[in-house]
């Protein structure tokens, strides 16, 4: 297979538990050769499962995949509170869960589907006032945090094994299954800490895909590594498209605004709408950001290539 300069994608990889996101993203950098490597979606080192990989011109659209729904499988474990909310801190209580059936479980659970308001954990990388939080709470300090608005689409108990609920959750982004797991573990009385966690997707990119650090290298030295790759256009699927002639087309790249055929029917939206831009081979140019209200032309925001033909 050729350097992988001339890659542009995403990769999905499972992390393994013990690596941070960083390390994940430096381990294919030394396996690709390539210093354009990044990822969208930070997990916790103790986590496993989909983290994406962006490889060359893909660490440009990290900021349209941040939207994306997540699907997480967690173990609440009941009975016990740390201060890091999660199975790699120090227990801070502990009560006899026994108390807590199944029923009692399975009611609690229902009430944390939809809107939710979550306070990030001092244990986090949200930062505030420019620092973040995991750096106050390592120094002994608890910091005023602001709730912030998340949206839990799904949530099921999948078993209960003790004082072990594994749960199913889909969520929107910025939200804390710690947090999830800790206001659970206070609503049944009981107190309780993530005790596992595998995020099973990310938007389209599904743990069955998944490649672990060892299956990329394997897939490099097969030289099948490259099909393996999701493409900018895969990636960016969400987003209507506008086909431009050759003459748009040129000004796109050069990120000059156009006004092509088809822009009215783009779907009318209170703020701008992000767009692909193609020529009429059907290769990404560009991403714009349409006024659909003022339906003036496409601004350019973000060129992917410089060829037109």
């Amino acid at each position: 297979m050729e350097h992988e300069d001339s890659v542009d994608g995403v990769l999905i990889a499972h992390k393994e538990a013990g690596w941070t996101s960083h390390d994940v993203v430096a381990k294919v950098r030394k396996i690709l050769g390539e210093s354009k490597v990044g990822h969208a979606g930070t997990l916790d080192p103790s986590a496993t499962g989909v983290l994406p990989i962006l490889v060359g011109r893909a660490t440009r659209i990290a900021e349209y995949l941040m939207d994306w729904d997540k699907e997480y499988r967690a173990v609440l474990r009941l009975g016990e509170t740390t201060d890091t909310q999660d199975a790699s801190g120090q227990v801070l209580t502990k009560t006899d869960p026994c108390q807590v059936n199944e029923d009692m479980i399975h009611t609690v659970v229902t009430q944390f589907r939809g809107t939710q308001r979550q306070l990030p954990p001092m244990y986090s990388a949200v930062k505030v006032s420019g620092q973040p939080l995991y750096k106050a709470a390592r120094a002994g300090k608890t910091i005023d945090r602001v709730e912030r608005s998340v949206t839990i689409h799904e949530l099921e108990v999948l078993a209960i094994n003790g004082c072990d609920v594994t749960l199913r959750i889909v969520c929107s982004k910025g939200t804390y299954v710690r947090a999830l797991c800790t206001d659970i573990g206070q609503a049944l009385g009981v107190g309780g800490h993530l005790y596992a966690l595998q995020r099973r997707r990310v938007g389209p990119l599904s743990i069955d895909e998944a490649l672990t650090i060892d299956e990329i290298a394997g897939h490099l030295a097969m030289g099948t590594l490259r099909e393996r790759f999701l493409s900018l256009d895969q990636l960016l699927s969400q987003l209507p498209t506008v086909v431009v002639n050759a003459e748009q087309a040129q000004r796109v790249v050069h990120g000059t605004p156009v006004s092509p055929v088809g822009i009215s029917q783009l779907p009318a939206s209170p703020h701008p709408v992000p767009v692909r831009l193609k020529n009429e081979a059907g290769q990404l140019l560009a991403i714009g950001t349409h006024d659909t209200q003022g339906l003036g032309p496409i601004k350019i925001r973000k060129v992917f290539s410089l060829s037109t033909h």
